[in-house]
């Protein structure tokens, strides 16, 4: 089992926006790649990491499962325009993947 955790940073003011957003992505978008509910977390920087850090985790099975998704995501209309609607409100070149291994 993996955590595959996407990590961006919210523009000054912006955070409670992305956080919306991320929710509404979880909801709609998530599920037409095999991400059901209970699968995923989002969390935001508190101590340690910046105030304006959000990040989505998710539980996926292996790298092959995550390659898939990744690439169901690149056939979703809903997933682009979402991905419109975020842009503003991030820091640009910020998104970044970490993949960790559950032991």
């Amino acid at each position: 089992m993996l955590l595959a955790r996407w990590q961006i940073e919210a523009r000054f003011g912006q955070k409670q926006a992305v956080i919306e957003l991320l929710k509404t992505w979880e909801r709609d978008i998530a599920p037409q790649i095999g991400w059901g509910a209970g699968r995923g977390r989002l969390l935001s920087g508190s101590i340690g990491p910046s105030e304006a850090t959000v990040e989505h985790e998710w539980l996926v099975e292996d790298l092959a499962a995550l390659g898939r998704a990744w690439e169901a995501l690149g056939r979703i209309e809903a997933h682009r325009e979402w991905g419109k609607a975020l842009e503003p409100h991030v820091v640009s070149g910020s998104a970044r993947w970490q993949v960790l291994r559950i032991v």
